[in-house]
């Protein structure tokens, strides 16, 4: 297994790819960052991701959603999702690798 610095796998989340640590070894977790979209007013009252008071004030306002720069870990064990910011330890890591 190739392993690598924090700046090569940000490239590698650039061009849609998964990465994870070494470190993270065999708890099943890889990181990806999702794709930008943009979600519509005929879209978000149906969302069950977003409570309904949110849907509330954004379809008051602007009312659609833009999904940008956000990253994601992902755990194959259980299927959870969670929003990622790297550590400190993780941007000077350098046991990255591309999860195929």
């Amino acid at each position: 297994m190739t392993t690598f610095d924090f700046s090569h796998a940000i490239g590698l989340l650039r061009e849609g790819r998964c990465i994870a640590r070494t470190g993270w070894a065999g708890r099943g977790l890889f990181v990806f960052k999702q794709v930008p979209s943009s979600i519509g007013s005929e879209i978000i009252p149906k969302m069950q991701s977003v409570p309904q008071k949110a849907k509330q004030v954004i379809l008051r306002t602007v009312g659609h959603i833009d999904y940008e720069n956000q990253c994601v870990i992902y755990d194959t064990k259980t299927g959870i999702a969670n929003s990622w910011v790297p550590s400190i330890s993780d941007m000077f890591a350098a046991d990255w690798y591309e999860v195929e």
